[in-house]
């Protein structure tokens, strides 16, 4: 099954320095990631995030609607084969969000005003949002062989337009990668924290350079539960050559999918706008499960559905044990 279709310096020192930039991004002081101070009540988080993995869960039945009203019984996780004991559950029908936008800025992006089309992209993405005083927050990242911190998460729409003006097309693009450590940044949340997490990738799906493969990435990011969403954008010339049906069966299609996000492609401001509300809704209408995590370290499949056939979950296929869980 094909994406969503909307109209029509490698070598050790690029890995010291992306390392160096993670642990920044990371381990940043607090002060860099400003937190609603409102008096909104916390909702309830899970007992441990050593033992419990928690999925979020996207739910639509046969006419594409959020399928609400579920309930902890309604849901089937599977691990190899063997039925999970859902422990947690928590349904959102409203949830603010916190996203990363992570734009490619590699030196195809200056053909045919593609940057300037992704920027616009983003600015749906936020028009969607509730910046301000609301709770949602955005950050945002750039990348050609290596990942920069343009703005860190914040709730001040003005910080993130400037941020947008300085992204500026450079060199080659290490797509995978970039992804891989945006998605771990952004997981970086702060206990009690409501937020559902996302990152929005900005691109048009060229990728020259990368040190992981798309399936290395899938399993970072949906090892530590942060859906991946794709927006690349095409001129209506690409169009018409093929290159939405090229990109919906493409890897970042696939790695979309694993993490329990989507792939959408672009061609007109109104697609991108269409696609911008699905995302945040999709963020805002989740179900979020735990189930007690498997002993063994590494790298465990999953699968989460409903017992009713008739409604469709997309949910993040797999969880790392043996680390710091939400992997």
């Amino acid at each position: 099954m094909g994406g969503i279709v909307i109209g029509g310096g490698t070598g050790v020192t690029k890995r010291l320095a992306t390392t160096a930039l993670l642990t920044a991004l990371v381990c940043a002081p607090s002060a860099a990631f400003p937190q609603d101070t409102s008096s909104q009540t916390p909702k309830p988080t899970f007992r441990s995030a050593v033992d419990l993995v928690s999925v979020a869960a996207v739910v639509r039945d046969r006419k594409g609607r959020f399928a609400r009203n579920l309930r902890k019984d309604d849901f089937v996780v599977e691990e190899g084969g063997t039925r999970r004991e859902v422990i947690d559950f928590r349904a959102d029908d409203d949830a603010p969000v916190r996203v990363a936008l992570l734009f490619d800025v590699s030196g195809s992006m200056r053909l045919a005003a593609r940057l300037e089309n992704a920027r616009g992209a983003a600015r749906h993405v936020l028009s969607a949002m509730r910046l301000g005083a609301a709770a949602d927050e955005a950050a945002v990242f750039s990348f050609d062989m290596n990942l920069q911190s343009l703005q860190p998460f914040t709730a001040d729409a003005g910080a993130i337009e400037s941020a947008l003006a300085r992204v500026a097309p450079y060199g080659q693009t290490s797509l995978y990668d970039a992804i891989a450590e945006t998605a771990r940044s952004v997981n970086d949340s702060r206990p009690g924290d409501p937020r559902r997490r996302a990152v929005i990738v900005f691109t048009d799906g060229l990728d020259t350079s990368s040190e992981m493969t798309p399936a290395q990435v899938s399993a970072v990011a949906a090892g530590i539960d942060v859906p991946v969403y794709v927006m690349t954008v095409v001129s209506e010339v690409d169009r018409d050559r093929g290159a939405q049906a090229e990109l919906a069966e493409s890897p970042l299609r696939d790695l979309a999918r694993a993490t329990g996000g989507d792939l959408f492609v672009t061609s007109a401001p109104a697609h991108e706008s269409i696609a911008a509300r699905q995302i945040v809704d999709e963020l805002r209408h989740q179900y979020v499960l735990a189930f007690a995590a498997s002993a063994g370290a590494g790298w465990h499949g999953m699968s989460v559905k409903t017992k009713n056939r008739d409604l469709t979950v997309r949910a993040r296929t797999g969880y790392r044990a043996g680390t710091h869980v939400g992997s």
